[in-house]
Protein backbone atom coordinates (compact mmCIF):
# COMPACT_ATOMS: atom_id res chain seq x y z
CA UNK A 1 0.00 0.00 0.00
CA UNK A 2 1.57 3.47 -0.88
CA UNK A 3 1.03 6.13 1.43
CA UNK A 4 0.81 9.33 0.24
CA UNK A 5 1.26 12.56 2.48
CA UNK A 6 -1.02 14.89 1.53
CA UNK A 7 0.42 17.32 4.63
CA UNK A 8 3.65 17.60 2.19
CA UNK A 9 2.56 21.22 1.11
CA UNK A 10 1.70 21.98 5.02
CA UNK A 11 5.22 20.08 6.72
CA UNK A 12 7.05 22.40 4.41
CA UNK A 13 5.86 25.30 5.76
CA UNK A 14 6.41 24.68 9.55
CA UNK A 15 9.29 26.70 10.11
CA UNK A 16 8.36 29.33 13.00
CA UNK A 17 11.71 30.94 12.96
CA UNK A 18 14.34 31.82 10.38
CA UNK A 19 17.54 33.16 10.25
CA UNK A 20 19.41 33.66 7.07
CA UNK A 21 23.66 34.66 6.81
CA UNK A 22 24.82 35.25 3.30
CA UNK A 23 28.31 33.99 3.08
CA UNK A 24 30.19 35.36 -0.07
CA UNK A 25 28.78 35.26 -3.24
CA UNK A 26 27.76 32.19 -3.69
CA UNK A 27 26.81 30.51 -0.31
CA UNK A 28 24.16 31.14 2.32
CA UNK A 29 23.25 29.25 5.07
CA UNK A 30 19.53 29.41 6.60
CA UNK A 31 19.03 28.53 10.34
CA UNK A 32 15.08 27.07 10.97
CA UNK A 33 13.28 26.43 14.14
CA UNK A 34 10.63 23.89 12.76
CA UNK A 35 7.89 21.97 14.77
CA UNK A 36 7.34 18.42 14.95
CA UNK A 37 3.78 16.90 14.29
CA UNK A 38 4.01 16.73 18.18
CA UNK A 39 4.53 20.03 18.76
CA UNK A 40 8.42 19.45 19.77
CA UNK A 41 10.95 21.97 18.21
CA UNK A 42 14.24 21.08 16.26
CA UNK A 43 16.30 23.25 14.19
CA UNK A 44 17.84 22.88 10.64
CA UNK A 45 20.52 23.93 9.10
CA UNK A 46 20.96 24.32 5.13
CA UNK A 47 23.56 25.47 3.35
CA UNK A 48 22.96 26.53 -0.38
CA UNK A 49 25.35 27.08 -2.99
CA UNK A 50 24.58 28.80 -6.75
CA UNK A 51 25.94 26.13 -8.69
CA UNK A 52 27.94 27.83 -12.09
CA UNK A 53 26.59 25.70 -14.89
CA UNK A 54 22.85 26.49 -14.38
CA UNK A 55 20.77 28.63 -12.48
CA UNK A 56 19.84 26.02 -9.87
CA UNK A 57 21.43 25.61 -6.19
CA UNK A 58 23.02 22.46 -4.02
CA UNK A 59 21.63 22.35 -0.92
CA UNK A 60 22.63 20.91 1.72
CA UNK A 61 20.69 20.20 5.06
CA UNK A 62 21.81 19.33 8.96
CA UNK A 63 18.61 18.50 10.93
CA UNK A 64 19.73 19.46 14.93
CA UNK A 65 17.08 18.11 17.87
CA UNK A 66 16.45 19.75 21.30
CA UNK A 67 18.43 17.23 23.15
CA UNK A 68 21.75 17.60 21.19
CA UNK A 69 21.71 21.94 20.80
CA UNK A 70 24.52 22.16 23.88
CA UNK A 71 26.73 19.14 22.71
CA UNK A 72 26.62 20.66 19.31
CA UNK A 73 27.02 24.09 20.35
CA UNK A 74 29.92 22.68 22.65
CA UNK A 75 31.61 20.56 20.13
CA UNK A 76 31.23 23.29 17.68
CA UNK A 77 32.52 26.45 19.40
CA UNK A 78 35.56 24.34 20.99
CA UNK A 79 36.18 23.54 17.32
CA UNK A 80 36.25 26.75 16.12
CA UNK A 81 38.00 28.06 18.99
CA UNK A 82 40.67 25.57 18.15
CA UNK A 83 41.66 26.90 14.58
CA UNK A 84 41.53 30.20 15.76
CA UNK A 85 44.05 30.33 18.86
CA UNK A 86 45.86 26.92 17.93
CA UNK A 87 46.03 26.70 14.11
CA UNK A 88 45.37 30.27 12.78
CA UNK A 89 46.03 33.05 16.25
CA UNK A 90 47.40 35.51 13.68
CA UNK A 91 44.70 35.37 11.65
CA UNK A 92 42.22 38.24 11.48
CA UNK A 93 38.97 36.75 11.75
CA UNK A 94 36.76 39.88 12.48
CA UNK A 95 37.60 41.36 9.07
CA UNK A 96 35.09 38.79 7.94
CA UNK A 97 32.23 40.28 9.44
CA UNK A 98 30.92 41.55 6.87
CA UNK A 99 27.51 40.65 4.80
CA UNK A 100 27.20 41.31 0.92
CA UNK A 101 24.34 42.85 -0.03
CA UNK A 102 23.16 42.66 -4.19
CA UNK A 103 22.56 46.26 -5.02
CA UNK A 104 22.80 46.36 -8.75
CA UNK A 105 21.87 44.29 -11.60
CA UNK A 106 25.37 42.63 -12.22
CA UNK A 107 25.91 41.02 -9.33
CA UNK A 108 28.61 43.05 -7.93
CA UNK A 109 28.34 43.30 -3.88
CA UNK A 110 28.48 46.49 -1.25
CA UNK A 111 29.63 45.30 2.08
CA UNK A 112 26.99 46.45 4.64
CA UNK A 113 28.07 45.96 8.27
CA UNK A 114 25.77 42.95 9.58
CA UNK A 115 25.78 40.57 12.71
CA UNK A 116 27.99 38.21 12.52
CA UNK A 117 30.09 39.74 15.27
CA UNK A 118 27.42 39.84 17.36
CA UNK A 119 26.63 36.30 16.89
CA UNK A 120 30.14 35.36 17.76
CA UNK A 121 30.01 37.20 20.89
CA UNK A 122 27.14 34.94 21.81
CA UNK A 123 28.53 32.00 21.27
CA UNK A 124 31.51 32.95 23.25
CA UNK A 125 29.65 34.07 26.11
CA UNK A 126 27.51 30.73 25.41
CA UNK A 127 31.03 29.20 25.36
CA UNK A 128 32.39 30.61 28.73
CA UNK A 129 30.96 27.27 30.61
CA UNK A 130 32.18 25.27 28.07
CA UNK A 131 35.21 26.60 28.41
CA UNK A 132 35.73 25.84 32.03
CA UNK A 133 34.95 22.07 31.26
CA UNK A 134 36.27 21.45 27.81
CA UNK A 135 37.94 18.40 29.29
CA UNK A 136 34.60 16.87 30.29
CA UNK A 137 32.98 18.01 26.51
CA UNK A 138 35.62 16.49 24.22
CA UNK A 139 34.68 12.69 26.42
CA UNK A 140 30.93 14.00 25.91
CA UNK A 141 31.54 14.55 22.42
CA UNK A 142 33.01 10.98 21.82
CA UNK A 143 30.40 9.66 22.99
CA UNK A 144 28.03 10.52 20.60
Amino acid sequence: MAYENTNQQERNNDSIFSKRLKAGKRRTYFFDVKTTRGNDYFLTITESKKRFNDNGYDRHKVFLYKEDFNKFLNALTETINYVKTELMPDFDFDAYNHDYVRDDEDGEGAEASAEPAEVEAAVAVEAAPAAAASSSHSEDVDKW
